[in-house]
């Protein structure tokens, strides 16, 4: 896996440029650093600590609805049978596709993409696409004729901060969630079948990376998780980590703002990886009690079958 790290000269910091909602007054900004000078944010949180989560799953495999204190989102996983790229014959197609409209924000005007939405979408790309999470090569059908394409949509419904951690928590718990129809190849034709006719098939997940991301303060000496949007506004800069349970660092990225010290780095990672272990804790947890409610629901709907018999 690659690290890829970024960091434009001279930037300004990524939540001032990409926001553009109204900017914290002076008052506002002095009493959040204050405040975490005091070791004390606004909500009462620990600098190392995360919202409550809640990952809850709908009917429909694949549809996914994260809760990270008031930021919510919606992620939609669907898949159809499709032409490979001509350059990779023996893989299947994998996007994420992130639209922020005035669902989530005020500040967003629909069907105008801005900075932070292309910003979020490439963090995502990287972190999840790139880092091959998804085993693209499972999802050939028949090569250079057909393969699955998952498409991931990634649809947000209320904003208050850490947009990429609660994304990118969502479309990996929608990736384990999903099953895609069964298909076979007769004759060199390829069959599809229907969720009545076979039982959908799983995604190859390969590993289940995250992101983490990291705010500083007072010429970073201050460095909090999962930020609010005030929090956001407040900061100097944003630095995202993303890895895995097995702590392999898949991205990494200082993207604008004030110079952050390479020790911020180094002394967050293990908090990185205590948080990310966590946060997949909680996936596996959501996908147990969905799983249960689905083993439950068609044993009901067996025994109302035996009984119309």
């Amino acid at each position: 896996m690659k690290v890829r790290l970024a960091d434009p000269a001279g930037a300004e910091s990524a939540s001032a440029t990409m926001n553009k909602e109204a900017p914290l007054s002076i008052a506002e900004r002095d009493f959040i650093l204050n405040a975490l000078r005091e070791d004390v944010r606004l909500d009462g949180r620990q600098a190392d600590q995360f919202r409550p989560l809640n990952v809850s799953f709908g009917e429909e495999y694949g549809h996914v609805k994260v809760q990270l204190g008031k930021t919510s989102l919606i992620v939609r996983i669907s898949s159809e049978v499709t032409k490979p790229h001509d350059d990779r014959p023996f893989d299947g197609i994998f996007t994420i596709a992130l639209e922020l409209t005035a669902m989530g924000s005020p500040a967003w005007e629909n069907g105008r993409q801005g900075d932070l939405e292309t910003y979020v979408s490439n963090v995502l790309d990287r972190v999840i696409r790139h880092s091959n999470a998804l085993d693209t090569e499972s999802l050939c059908v028949l090569k250079g004729v057909s393969c699955w394409n998952v498409r991931a949509d990634v649809h947000i419904t209320d904003y208050d901060g850490n947009l990429i951690d609660a994304a990118c928590i969502g479309v990996m718990a929608g990736l384990q969630h999903f099953r895609r129809p069964d298909a076979v190849v007769k004759d060199g034709q390829v069959i599809v079948y229907g969720v009545d006719e076979r039982v959908p098939v799983a995604l190859n997940i390969t590993h289940k990376p995250l992101s983490i991301t990291f705010h500083t303060y007072d010429e970073g000496k201050r460095v909090i998780v999962d930020a609010t949007r005030k929090e956001e506004q407040a900061s100097e800069a944003d630095v995202v980590m993303g890895l895995n349970n097995a702590g392999d660092v898949c991205y990494l990225s200082k993207f604008s703002g004030s110079p952050v010290s390479a020790m911020v780095f180094v002394n967050k990672s293990s908090v990185a990886l205590e948080k990310v272990k966590e946060i997949n804790g909680i996936i596996d947890k959501a996908l147990q009690a969905d799983l249960a409610k689905r083993a439950k629901g068609s044993l009901i709907e067996e025994s109302r079958a035996a009984n119309d018999r």
